[in-house]
């Protein structure tokens, strides 16, 4: 089996993020579409720290977040996270912003999610198992700060994008830098996300990287403009055509809505399609659209049926006129000297 050694310690760091301690439940939950070898695993790894891993195997959804709930054994399913420590999603069709997940973390607020999906053994060697964790949490921990403490936002790409916006100091950050030991919501290791004020985003966001659901790799830029944090019209060609029919037949306005707004810096993330990779491609800025929970955008959140993603490639950000990055590079002397050896 390719990468049989390397699976392993991609595995244990999982747990060591997680804090796996002995007597705990780990939940596990995989679709039909993940990666076996990747779900063993981390039960393994699971089991080897004392835990006790409860692995939930289901046939994938036709859809993800809400779209999920008619495919999926919701009360079971609820009351088993509920009732763990922890739960590592490797779904590829994903239970975040399901129904699930929801009532999963309002009867059990203390549980350790982690959001793999479908992490295969390439992406957990590549993302995981070789990456400096201990360097990258210096850089994104500054990073973090910096971008928090700006008022205004501008992003820029060579493929046409110019958009702006104003931070809002009520919504938290999620500094995703491979440190998962607290209660609540975790990703992998490689992004900083956060919501801005949403009636403020202005201006024209050009994917050039991939939209997930419902396209994947985007095979020609897919142009949005966005009116006070709505968008209003999507340009392009057959992807942008079926990206629009597919925001449309939900017939929810909410799937308009610009959700959240991300970097990537992830130093071993390639673009490939998945969603869970794509978005920590290092110097990539991205965005949700659609569904957003109360606790990242509060007090409401973005009430809508389902979410996706889409990446603008090797972005250029300029914090309150202090240019972050450029072309997908750091740009700023002070994050460059934290960057060294981390930047691909």
């Amino acid at each position: 089996m390719k990468y049989e050694l390397e699976i392993y310690r991609g595995a244990r760091h999982i747990m060591e993020c997680l804090a796996v301690a002995p007597g705990e439940t780990v939940a596990i939950t995989a679709d039909t579409e993940s990666d076996e070898d990747v779900v063993k695993a981390c039960a393994a790894m699971a089991h080897a720290a004392g835990a006790k891993p409860l692995v939930l195997y289901m046939p994938a959804p036709c859809g993800v977040g809400k779209a999920a709930d008619p495919y999926l054994p919701l009360s079971p399913l609820t009351e088993a996270l509920a009732h763990s420590d922890v739960w590592i999603e490797f779904n590829n069709e994903w239970l975040l912003y399901s129904t699930a997940y929801e009532k999963a973390f309002e009867k059990n607020p203390g549980i350790r999610y982690l959001c793999l999906v479908g992490m295969d053994k390439d992406m957990l060697v590549r993302t995981v198992a070789r990456v400096d964790f201990l360097k990258l949490r210096q850089f994104m921990g500054r990073i973090t700060d910096i971008t928090r403490a700006a008022k205004h936002v501008t992003i820029e790409n060579a493929a046409g994008t110019h958009v702006e916006f104003d931070n809002d100091e009520k919504n938290p950050f999620a500094n995703d830098d491979g440190s998962a030991s607290g209660s609540g919501m975790h990703f992998l290791g490689g992004q900083i996300s956060w919501c801005p004020k949403f009636d403020t985003i202005e201006g024209r966001i050009v994917f050039d990287g991939s939209i997930t659901p419902p396209v994947g790799l985007l095979s020609a830029p897919v142009e949005l403009i966005v009116e006070k944090g709505v968008i209003v019209d999507i340009k392009g060609g057959k992807e942008a055509a079926v990206f629009r029919n597919w925001l449309s037949s939900f017939n929810h306005p909410n799937m308009f809505r610009m959700a959240h707004v991300c970097y990537g810096f992830n130093p071993g993330a390639r673009l490939t399609g998945n969603v869970l990779e794509d978005e920590r491609v290092w110097g990539c800025t991205e965005w949700g659209i659609g569904y957003m929970n109360k606790f990242d955008a509060p007090p409401h959140g973005i009430d809508a049926p389902s979410h996706c993603d889409g990446i603008c490639l090797n972005s250029t950000v300029m914090l309150d006129g202090r240019m972050i990055l450029k072309d997908g590079r750091v740009a700023d002397d002070e994050l460059k000297s934290l960057s060294l050896g981390l930047e691909p």
